[in-house]
């Protein structure tokens, strides 16, 4: 797995008519040893009361992985700990949870979710699955009753894909007359094959995004129960630079300008002053784009060499924001500060290079607070793109 990054993704949708999502998925990366930690849940029934079932299931389940336990006792902690439901009297969340370390090895549980499709090289793989009898509270269904999970091990290699799904997904359509019984599983799985096969780079939102999307048109629009997809991606990793702001010493500027030129990736220079050094220094043109209008956030530009030109702090500014109070982004206008997140969240490695000269208009106290001094806003959006979104972000200070 030398080489490789493990990029995880996941898109939901809610039950029509509900505010809260009944399915969870949460992800955590180690910073100590790399180790990955996926978790979907699936709560009984939906909204408000599913969702705190399925969110203590995936937190019980993050926690528990990510303490060392073996994966099977995290699972018998979770069915001996979940409440009971009031209406039906019984406990129940159905969890998927992956364990991955930095070495590529997977250990994988799974109750009661549809099975999760491991994709490789193009092709559908079935792996080994063990059984796993664990004994549920006596609360849960009498004594000596039992839960059966499976659980799985492997060594993924570089290029798998891990696809997770509720059965919001596979129930897809059910009733209709092109799917009387649903989706199912052998037709998602199908379809996640054509998808990958007509894109082979897709990245693990993207696929998981579609996966979603389809099962909703399945339904014709209207969500029959939660959706939501995960997909653990084990790719090369996407860098994206990010330049913004002009170096302390103007004689620096060629440095900025050699860091731009050779830097093996997509480029994002942010700030009107540190465009024009790259123009200056590379000979390329800026050239503003009018055709797209936002009165929130100044318009884009191009340059040569660079997959987008944008304003510095208050772009950068709003797509931490964004980056931290929305799971949802694709349903916001497009402007610069979006397309900026879209560079990011489609990279895995992001480096953050960060002129330290002092922008006097920063400091003028008319201008509003949330105008923050450029460094404060960097390390803001980097530790977003680090804790929520599992990016590797590095900052470099010029």
């Amino acid at each position: 797995m030398k080489g490789s990054f493990i990029e995880i993704g996941h898109y939901n949708e809610a039950k029509c008519g509900e505010r809260a999502e009944g399915d969870v998925f949460l992800s955590r990366r180690s910073a100590e040893d790399g180790r990955v930690i996926a978790v979907l849940s699936d709560g009984l029934g939906s909204g408000v009361k599913a969702n705190v079932l399925a969110t203590l299931t995936a937190t019980m389940a993050a926690g528990c992985a990510a303490s060392d336990a073996p994966i099977e006792r995290t699972a018998g902690v979770i069915m001996r700990s979940l409440p009971v439901c009031s209406e039906r009297r019984i406990s129940y969340a159905t969890f998927s949870l992956v364990d991955v370390a930095a070495s590529g090895k997977l250990a994988i549980v799974e109750y009661d979710n549809p099975p999760y499709v491991l994709i490789r090289e193009g092709s559908l793989v079935e792996p080994i699955k063990t059984e796993i009898a664990v004994k549920r509270h006596r609360r849960q269904g009498g004594l000596g009753s039992k839960a059966i999970l499976r659980a799985s091990r492997f060594e993924a290699r570089p290029g798998d894909r891990l696809v997770l799904f509720s059965d919001g997904v596979t129930q897809a359509g059910m009733g209709s007359r092109q799917s009387p019984l649903g989706w199912g599983s052998p037709a998602v799985e199908d379809f996640i094959l054509r998808t990958i096969r007509a894109e082979p780079g897709l990245s693990a939102r993207e696929l998981a995004r579609a996966v979603v999307r389809e099962a909703l048109v399945r339904d014709l629009g209207k969500a029959r129960d939660d959706i939501t997809c995960g997909v653990v991606y084990f790719r090369d990793a996407r860098r994206l630079l990010v330049l913004t702001g002009p170096p302390l010493y103007p004689e620096r500027d060629a440095e900025m300008a050699r860091i731009f030129r050779e830097y093996p990736g997509r480029r994002l220079v942010a700030g009107g002053t540190t465009a024009s050094i790259i123009a200056r220094e590379t000979g390329a043109k800026v050239k503003v784009e009018l055709g797209r209008f936002d009165p929130e956030i100044p318009p884009a530009s191009t340059m040569a060499g660079a997959d987008l030109v944008t304003e510095g702090i208050i772009t950068l500014g709003r797509a931490a924001e964004l980056l931290a109070s929305r799971d949802r982004l694709d349903s916001l206008p497009c402007n610069a500060a979006t397309r900026a997140i879209e560079l990011m969240l489609d990279s895995d490695v992001i480096d953050f290079v960060v002129g330290t000269k002092i922008n006097e208009a920063h400091q003028d106290p008319s201008m509003p607070v949330e105008l923050e001094i450029r460094r404060n806003v960097v390390k803001r959006l980097a530790a977003v793109l680090a804790e929520r979104h599992l990016k590797d972000v590095r900052i470099r200070y010029v």
